[in-house]
Protein backbone atom coordinates (compact mmCIF):
# COMPACT_ATOMS: atom_id res chain seq x y z
CA UNK A 1 0.00 0.00 0.00
CA UNK A 2 1.14 3.33 -1.04
CA UNK A 3 2.14 5.72 1.91
CA UNK A 4 0.85 9.13 1.00
CA UNK A 5 1.98 10.51 4.27
CA UNK A 6 0.19 11.98 7.18
CA UNK A 7 -0.75 15.43 8.90
CA UNK A 8 -2.26 15.88 11.81
CA UNK A 9 -4.67 18.67 12.89
CA UNK A 10 -4.54 20.08 16.46
CA UNK A 11 -7.44 19.73 19.18
CA UNK A 12 -7.61 15.97 17.61
CA UNK A 13 -7.00 12.96 20.00
CA UNK A 14 -3.47 10.81 19.67
CA UNK A 15 -5.47 7.91 19.41
CA UNK A 16 -9.00 6.54 18.75
CA UNK A 17 -10.72 3.11 19.55
CA UNK A 18 -12.33 1.53 16.46
CA UNK A 19 -15.29 -0.08 18.14
CA UNK A 20 -15.59 -3.26 15.17
CA UNK A 21 -19.49 -3.99 14.69
CA UNK A 22 -19.15 -5.90 11.44
CA UNK A 23 -19.93 -9.15 12.78
CA UNK A 24 -23.04 -8.27 14.81
CA UNK A 25 -24.40 -5.21 13.30
CA UNK A 26 -23.23 -5.81 9.80
CA UNK A 27 -24.18 -9.56 9.52
CA UNK A 28 -27.80 -8.77 11.28
CA UNK A 29 -29.17 -7.23 8.27
CA UNK A 30 -28.04 -9.71 5.80
CA UNK A 31 -30.92 -11.48 4.24
CA UNK A 32 -29.06 -14.86 3.96
CA UNK A 33 -27.87 -16.92 6.63
CA UNK A 34 -23.88 -16.56 6.84
CA UNK A 35 -22.66 -19.96 8.10
CA UNK A 36 -21.29 -19.97 11.53
CA UNK A 37 -17.85 -20.84 10.47
CA UNK A 38 -17.52 -18.22 7.99
CA UNK A 39 -18.57 -15.28 11.17
CA UNK A 40 -15.60 -16.96 13.10
CA UNK A 41 -13.32 -16.94 10.49
CA UNK A 42 -14.52 -13.37 10.02
CA UNK A 43 -13.98 -12.16 13.65
CA UNK A 44 -10.56 -14.09 13.76
CA UNK A 45 -9.31 -12.11 11.29
CA UNK A 46 -10.87 -9.03 12.55
CA UNK A 47 -8.65 -9.73 15.63
CA UNK A 48 -5.63 -10.35 14.13
CA UNK A 49 -5.95 -6.93 12.03
CA UNK A 50 -5.33 -5.73 15.43
CA UNK A 51 -9.19 -4.35 16.35
CA UNK A 52 -9.01 -4.64 20.12
CA UNK A 53 -13.21 -3.88 20.47
CA UNK A 54 -15.01 -6.53 18.07
CA UNK A 55 -18.85 -6.75 18.87
CA UNK A 56 -19.48 -10.97 18.03
CA UNK A 57 -23.00 -11.69 18.00
CA UNK A 58 -26.24 -10.69 19.83
CA UNK A 59 -28.72 -13.23 22.04
CA UNK A 60 -31.39 -11.93 20.63
CA UNK A 61 -34.78 -13.83 19.43
CA UNK A 62 -34.07 -16.24 16.16
CA UNK A 63 -37.60 -15.05 15.67
CA UNK A 64 -36.59 -11.26 15.22
CA UNK A 65 -33.17 -11.80 13.99
CA UNK A 66 -32.46 -15.62 12.26
CA UNK A 67 -29.11 -14.03 11.05
CA UNK A 68 -28.03 -14.53 14.69
CA UNK A 69 -29.55 -17.12 15.99
CA UNK A 70 -25.97 -19.49 15.81
CA UNK A 71 -24.72 -17.38 18.69
CA UNK A 72 -23.59 -19.47 21.38
CA UNK A 73 -22.34 -21.81 18.64
CA UNK A 74 -20.25 -19.13 17.13
CA UNK A 75 -18.71 -18.08 20.68
CA UNK A 76 -17.20 -21.67 21.05
CA UNK A 77 -15.50 -21.27 17.79
CA UNK A 78 -13.75 -18.09 18.91
CA UNK A 79 -11.13 -17.42 21.54
CA UNK A 80 -11.09 -13.94 22.81
CA UNK A 81 -7.55 -12.01 23.26
CA UNK A 82 -6.20 -10.68 26.52
CA UNK A 83 -7.24 -7.47 26.73
CA UNK A 84 -9.87 -7.15 24.05
CA UNK A 85 -12.86 -6.61 23.95
CA UNK A 86 -15.78 -8.90 23.07
CA UNK A 87 -19.37 -7.89 23.49
CA UNK A 88 -22.75 -9.75 22.78
CA UNK A 89 -26.09 -7.58 22.65
CA UNK A 90 -28.70 -8.77 24.80
CA UNK A 91 -32.20 -7.75 24.82
CA UNK A 92 -33.30 -8.48 27.81
CA UNK A 93 -33.04 -11.22 31.15
CA UNK A 94 -33.27 -13.81 29.08
CA UNK A 95 -30.63 -12.79 26.98
CA UNK A 96 -28.37 -12.13 30.01
CA UNK A 97 -28.63 -15.61 30.88
CA UNK A 98 -27.32 -16.89 27.79
CA UNK A 99 -24.79 -14.39 27.77
CA UNK A 100 -23.60 -15.26 31.12
CA UNK A 101 -23.02 -18.87 30.34
CA UNK A 102 -21.35 -18.47 27.47
CA UNK A 103 -18.79 -16.50 29.59
CA UNK A 104 -18.79 -13.45 28.09
CA UNK A 105 -17.53 -10.05 29.71
CA UNK A 106 -19.03 -7.21 28.04
CA UNK A 107 -22.92 -7.16 27.04
CA UNK A 108 -24.22 -3.97 25.31
CA UNK A 109 -28.22 -2.81 25.54
CA UNK A 110 -29.92 -1.49 22.82
CA UNK A 111 -32.39 1.56 23.67
CA UNK A 112 -34.05 4.16 21.29
CA UNK A 113 -34.05 8.48 22.33
CA UNK A 114 -37.81 8.34 20.36
CA UNK A 115 -41.34 7.12 21.16
CA UNK A 116 -41.95 5.38 17.60
CA UNK A 117 -38.71 3.56 16.86
CA UNK A 118 -38.90 2.34 20.98
CA UNK A 119 -42.16 1.16 20.01
CA UNK A 120 -40.62 -0.77 16.18
CA UNK A 121 -37.84 -2.36 17.73
CA UNK A 122 -38.71 -2.62 21.39
CA UNK A 123 -42.69 -2.81 21.02
CA UNK A 124 -42.51 -0.52 24.04
CA UNK A 125 -41.77 3.27 24.90
CA UNK A 126 -38.88 4.76 26.19
CA UNK A 127 -39.67 4.78 29.82
CA UNK A 128 -40.55 0.98 29.59
CA UNK A 129 -37.51 0.00 27.60
CA UNK A 130 -35.31 1.76 30.40
CA UNK A 131 -37.52 -0.50 33.20
CA UNK A 132 -36.31 -3.38 30.81
CA UNK A 133 -33.19 -2.71 31.14
CA UNK A 134 -32.74 -2.20 35.02
CA UNK A 135 -32.56 -5.19 36.37
CA UNK A 136 -30.50 -6.10 33.47
CA UNK A 137 -27.38 -3.75 33.87
CA UNK A 138 -27.98 -4.23 37.78
CA UNK A 139 -27.53 -8.25 37.30
CA UNK A 140 -24.46 -8.07 34.14
CA UNK A 141 -22.36 -5.15 36.72
CA UNK A 142 -22.71 -7.35 39.65
CA UNK A 143 -20.95 -10.64 38.16
CA UNK A 144 -18.49 -7.79 36.90
CA UNK A 145 -19.36 -7.35 32.99
CA UNK A 146 -18.77 -3.64 31.52
CA UNK A 147 -22.10 -2.82 29.94
CA UNK A 148 -22.51 -0.35 26.78
CA UNK A 149 -25.70 1.63 26.29
CA UNK A 150 -26.76 2.02 22.75
CA UNK A 151 -28.73 4.92 22.06
CA UNK A 152 -30.55 5.10 18.38
CA UNK A 153 -32.13 7.86 16.61
CA UNK A 154 -30.05 10.45 18.31
CA UNK A 155 -30.63 12.86 15.27
CA UNK A 156 -33.04 11.98 13.40
CA UNK A 157 -35.86 9.54 13.13
CA UNK A 158 -37.86 8.53 10.20
CA UNK A 159 -41.82 9.06 11.90
CA UNK A 160 -40.65 11.78 13.55
CA UNK A 161 -38.19 13.95 12.06
CA UNK A 162 -35.66 15.68 13.80
CA UNK A 163 -34.62 14.97 17.57
CA UNK A 164 -34.40 17.32 20.09
CA UNK A 165 -30.90 16.95 21.59
CA UNK A 166 -32.21 17.67 25.07
CA UNK A 167 -34.45 14.74 24.80
CA UNK A 168 -31.40 13.02 23.75
CA UNK A 169 -29.17 13.98 26.69
CA UNK A 170 -32.25 13.23 29.46
CA UNK A 171 -32.52 9.65 27.59
CA UNK A 172 -28.59 9.58 27.94
CA UNK A 173 -28.39 10.74 31.44
CA UNK A 174 -31.26 7.31 32.31
CA UNK A 175 -29.08 5.36 30.74
CA UNK A 176 -25.46 6.19 32.58
CA UNK A 177 -27.51 6.47 35.79
CA UNK A 178 -29.15 2.60 34.89
CA UNK A 179 -24.82 1.57 34.79
CA UNK A 180 -24.16 1.61 31.57
CA UNK A 181 -20.36 2.28 31.31
CA UNK A 182 -19.78 3.41 27.26
CA UNK A 183 -22.62 4.96 25.35
CA UNK A 184 -22.81 4.68 21.66
CA UNK A 185 -24.95 8.09 19.87
CA UNK A 186 -26.77 6.33 17.07
CA UNK A 187 -27.01 8.41 13.68
CA UNK A 188 -29.54 5.37 13.29
CA UNK A 189 -30.70 6.59 10.03
CA UNK A 190 -27.39 8.64 8.62
CA UNK A 191 -29.29 11.71 8.61
CA UNK A 192 -26.61 13.86 10.84
CA UNK A 193 -24.91 17.33 10.09
CA UNK A 194 -21.50 18.30 12.02
CA UNK A 195 -23.73 21.09 13.65
CA UNK A 196 -26.30 18.58 14.91
CA UNK A 197 -23.02 16.77 16.15
CA UNK A 198 -22.01 19.62 18.08
CA UNK A 199 -25.52 20.16 19.80
CA UNK A 200 -25.98 17.05 20.93
CA UNK A 201 -22.52 16.95 22.22
CA UNK A 202 -22.87 20.35 23.80
CA UNK A 203 -26.21 19.27 25.72
CA UNK A 204 -25.02 15.64 26.86
CA UNK A 205 -22.50 17.87 28.82
CA UNK A 206 -24.81 19.99 30.25
CA UNK A 207 -26.08 16.67 31.58
CA UNK A 208 -22.90 16.28 33.22
CA UNK A 209 -22.06 13.58 30.81
CA UNK A 210 -18.34 13.44 30.37
CA UNK A 211 -16.74 12.75 26.53
CA UNK A 212 -15.23 9.98 27.76
CA UNK A 213 -18.14 8.17 28.70
CA UNK A 214 -19.50 8.33 25.13
CA UNK A 215 -19.27 6.65 21.46
CA UNK A 216 -20.37 7.62 18.09
CA UNK A 217 -22.24 5.72 15.66
CA UNK A 218 -22.58 7.03 12.02
CA UNK A 219 -24.60 5.93 9.33
CA UNK A 220 -23.45 7.28 5.87
CA UNK A 221 -26.68 7.44 3.72
CA UNK A 222 -26.14 11.19 3.34
CA UNK A 223 -22.67 10.67 2.94
CA UNK A 224 -21.98 12.57 6.33
CA UNK A 225 -20.50 9.80 8.74
CA UNK A 226 -16.70 11.11 8.52
CA UNK A 227 -17.20 14.89 8.77
CA UNK A 228 -19.25 13.75 11.88
CA UNK A 229 -16.84 11.78 12.96
CA UNK A 230 -14.00 14.55 12.70
CA UNK A 231 -16.02 17.04 14.59
CA UNK A 232 -16.87 14.70 16.91
CA UNK A 233 -13.22 13.94 17.56
CA UNK A 234 -12.40 17.84 17.64
CA UNK A 235 -14.93 17.39 21.02
CA UNK A 236 -13.22 15.10 22.23
CA UNK A 237 -15.11 11.37 21.66
CA UNK A 238 -12.20 9.02 21.43
CA UNK A 239 -14.14 5.60 20.61
CA UNK A 240 -15.74 5.51 17.03
CA UNK A 241 -18.13 2.42 15.91
CA UNK A 242 -17.44 1.30 12.21
CA UNK A 243 -18.07 -2.22 10.44
CA UNK A 244 -15.40 -3.82 8.03
CA UNK A 245 -16.42 -3.18 4.73
CA UNK A 246 -18.80 -0.84 5.75
CA UNK A 247 -21.57 -4.13 6.05
CA UNK A 248 -24.96 -3.17 7.69
CA UNK A 249 -27.78 -1.35 8.31
CA UNK A 250 -31.04 -1.50 10.53
CA UNK A 251 -33.52 -4.07 9.96
CA UNK A 252 -36.10 -2.24 11.89
CA UNK A 253 -35.59 1.07 10.70
CA UNK A 254 -36.50 2.71 7.02
CA UNK A 255 -34.35 4.59 5.48
CA UNK A 256 -31.05 2.92 6.81
CA UNK A 257 -28.18 2.23 5.01
CA UNK A 258 -24.64 1.10 5.83
CA UNK A 259 -22.76 1.80 8.76
CA UNK A 260 -19.54 3.93 8.56
CA UNK A 261 -17.14 1.43 6.70
CA UNK A 262 -13.90 0.63 9.05
CA UNK A 263 -11.63 1.15 6.34
CA UNK A 264 -12.94 4.55 5.12
CA UNK A 265 -12.18 5.56 8.77
CA UNK A 266 -8.80 4.36 9.24
CA UNK A 267 -7.86 6.15 6.11
CA UNK A 268 -9.04 9.01 7.98
CA UNK A 269 -7.81 8.78 11.22
CA UNK A 270 -4.40 7.47 9.59
CA UNK A 271 -4.36 10.55 7.72
CA UNK A 272 -4.24 12.43 10.29
CA UNK A 273 -2.09 10.83 12.46
CA UNK A 274 -4.20 9.35 14.76
CA UNK A 275 -3.39 6.01 16.26
CA UNK A 276 -6.28 3.06 15.89
CA UNK A 277 -3.57 -0.35 16.52
CA UNK A 278 -5.46 -1.57 13.45
CA UNK A 279 -3.44 -2.42 10.13
CA UNK A 280 -5.32 -1.05 6.79
CA UNK A 281 -4.04 -3.18 4.33
CA UNK A 282 -4.87 -6.53 5.99
CA UNK A 283 -8.53 -5.35 7.10
CA UNK A 284 -8.99 -4.69 3.42
CA UNK A 285 -7.97 -8.68 2.66
CA UNK A 286 -10.48 -9.50 5.41
CA UNK A 287 -13.36 -7.10 3.99
CA UNK A 288 -12.53 -8.05 0.57
CA UNK A 289 -13.07 -12.28 1.25
CA UNK A 290 -16.07 -11.54 3.24
CA UNK A 291 -17.37 -9.56 0.16
CA UNK A 292 -16.66 -12.30 -1.79
CA UNK A 293 -18.88 -14.79 1.10
CA UNK A 294 -21.80 -12.19 0.64
CA UNK A 295 -21.28 -12.64 -3.31
CA UNK A 296 -21.44 -8.62 -3.63
CA UNK A 297 -18.57 -6.19 -3.98
CA UNK A 298 -17.61 -3.89 -0.77
CA UNK A 299 -19.41 -0.96 -0.41
CA UNK A 300 -16.29 1.24 0.87
CA UNK A 301 -14.51 3.47 -0.76
CA UNK A 302 -11.39 2.46 0.82
CA UNK A 303 -11.79 -1.28 -0.40
CA UNK A 304 -12.32 -0.40 -3.29
CA UNK A 305 -9.01 1.57 -4.04
CA UNK A 306 -7.05 -0.65 -1.97
CA UNK A 307 -8.56 -3.63 -3.48
CA UNK A 308 -7.17 -2.16 -7.16
CA UNK A 309 -3.60 -1.35 -6.12
CA UNK A 310 -2.80 -4.71 -4.95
Amino acid sequence: MTDYGSVPITGLPKRVTVYEVGARDGLQNEKALVPTEVKAEFIRQLLAAGHQAVETTSFVSPQWVPQLADASDLLQLIEQPAGVRMPVLVPNDKGLNRALDAGVTEIAVFGSATESFAQKNLNRSVAESFDMFRPVIDRARSHGLMVRGYLSMCFGDPWEGAVDPHVVAGHARCLIDLGVTELSLGDTIGVATPGQVVALLDALGHQGISVDQLAVHFHDTYGQALSNTLVALQHGITVVDASAGGLGGCPFAKSATGNLATEDLLWQLHGLGIETGVDLEALVRTSTWMAEQLGRPSPSRAVQALSKEE
